[in-house]
């Protein structure tokens, strides 16, 4: 089987921590060039310091705001005149919870902006080298709402459903290129998302932390949270050229818990 990713050029999104960071780890294990990208450069710093260096690998990073999609743009025209990309992973924070009959306009568009927008700045961004290349991989790291939307996510249900069929149309029109786009659907994952909505679950409920953390678990059939590092094996196996064949697919690794096919 093939993972080798050695002279290929990633760009990880939202990797200053969480799934983003333990997926660049991920595709750095298997040889690959990574272009960390966050809003914090400090952090990006110590996480170059963590991912795996051998031979001629070359790490760098790209401090963005994604809620600023024009400056972004022009720092990403920048950055692709020094280094092509073979691998994009659109990652970001989910949008804030709550109830959809609740919520503003402004958190739609914001969202919006966020994740489609943004995703589609810089797949089009990377697209031109890609299709030079005759390899691509373009890997959404979005949500199990795609298939089953999650009470008390109202905003974040809708933009993740937007993504999904955002890729599930650019699979359909650069597969002729050699070019791949997937999604990865992450179940409950152990991150710093995940511990707001226990922490929200705990006081809505008037219940304690561990209570809900039990109570998660046990919707769960393999019972357990996911590592952050088994999200990010998942992309690097999408990202690898063992994956060629898959495209237009939408990957929960989510222990069981969706219930849907």
């Amino acid at each position: 089987m093939d993972w080798n990713l050695r002279n290929k050029n990633a760009l990880v999104c939202g990797s200053s921590r969480g799934i983003g960071k333990a997926t660049a780890i991920e595709l750095a294990k298997l040889g690959a060039n990574v272009t960390l990208v966050s809003r914090s450069g400090d952090q990006l710093s110590e996480v170059i310091g963590e991912l795996a260096l051998s031979g001629d690998q070359d790490h760098d990073f790209l401090v963005a705001d994604f809620s600023q999609p024009e400056a972004l743009k022009q720092r990403l025209s920048t950055f692709l005149k020094q280094k092509e990309i073979h691998i994009l992973v659109n990652n970001t924070g989910g949008p804030p919870g709550g109830l959809i009959t609740e919520a503003e306009g402004e958190a739609f568009s914001s969202a919006f902006k966020q994740h489609v927008l943004t995703a589609q700045l810089l797949a089009q961004g990377v697209l031109p080298h890609m299709k030079k290349s005759g390899y691509g991989r373009i890997i959404n790291i979005i949500s199990t709402s795609v298939k089953e939307p999650i009470p008390g996510l109202g905003v974040s249900n809708t933009i993740r459903a937007a993504m999904a069929n955002w890729a599930k149309t650019w699979a359909q029109e650069v597969g002729s290129y050699g070019i791949t786009v997937n999604n990865i659907l992450p179940g409950y994952t152990k991150t710093s998302r995940l511990e707001g909505i226990i922490e929200k679950k705990a006081e809505s409920n008037n219940s304690s932390r561990d209570e809900v953390v039990i109570q998660m678990k046990r919707n769960v059939p393999l019972r357990r949270f996911a590592e952050a590092s088994e999200i990010g094996s998942a992309a690097a196996f999408l990202a690898s050229p063992a994956a060629s064949y898959i495209s237009g697919i939408n990957l929960p690794v989510d222990g069981g818990r969706t219930k849907s096919l």
